[in-house]
């Protein structure tokens, strides 16, 4: 029986979870702040958290940063925030998946299989990202192509790690521009293009046709394809 672990300081949401969960017959945990939500990973085994990202003392997003180096659980935000800069952040922090309330049971259950089912399938671990051609390490910032390591800047890494961790996804250059350089950012989506550029030309340096993984998709932006 696979073990969820529900984070909400709404206790009546709290329960309505836990019912939909208990009826298709996981194993429910319960936590209404941070605080108690690491308690209950220091004592249990999680298979996936789900986590509101509005909460009081510490919020969704801070938690998920800091729990990520200890502890290697999958991570689906709840939230009332629906803004496309907050679900950028959760996937950016490394989350699964980004529901926004109020939502119907019978999607958050949909979604909850898909990513324990990845989990059974694991490609990566939570600090290192592995594909056929590449390993990136978020702990020491290093890249690998073919057991070459490929010197990239702060943001050449960043654009890398936004693909490979939401790989076919279809990312516009403002959301780029919004993931990797701050929602503050000044810079128009050619500085996207020109990171692009180089990011490609530097990893097909380190084995020749891997920076045509990033592919371009006309009219919007770009994605990265595992088997171009």
């Amino acid at each position: 029986m696979e073990t969820i672990l529900v984070v909400d300081d709404e206790v009546q949401m709290q329960q309505l979870i836990s019912i939909f969960l208990k009826s298709e017959g996981y194993h429910v945990l319960t936590a209404s702040s941070a605080h108690e939500a690491e308690q209950v990973l220091t004592q249990q085994k999680v298979d996936l958290l789900l986590l509101d990202v509005m909460m009081p003392f510490m919020d969704g997003f801070t938690f998920a940063e800091h729990i990520a180096p200890r502890y290697d659980v999958p991570i689906i935000f709840l939230t009332a925030l629906d803004a496309k800069r907050d679900k950028l952040k959760g996937l950016t922090i490394g989350a699964e998946d980004y529901i926004v309330k109020p939502f119907d049971a019978s999607e958050l259950i949909a979604r909850i299989r898909i990513v324990l089912r990845r989990g059974k399938h694991p490609l990566q671990s939570s600090t290192k990202i592995v594909t056929e051609h590449i390993v990136l390490d978020k702990a020491s910032r290093q890249v690998w192509v073919k057991n070459e390591l490929v010197n990239l800047t702060l943001k050449e890494f960043e654009l890398l790690a936004t693909f490979l961790t939401h790989q076919q996804h279809v990312f516009s250059r403002d959301e780029l521009l919004h993931t990797v350089w701050g929602i503050d950012h000044s810079g128009s989506g050619r500085t996207v293009d020109t990171h692009i550029k180089t990011l490609r030309i530097k990893l097909n340096k380190g084995c020749n046709g891997v920076g045509e993984h990033i592919k371009t998709v006309w009219g919007i932006g770009y994605r990265y394809e595992a088997n171009a």
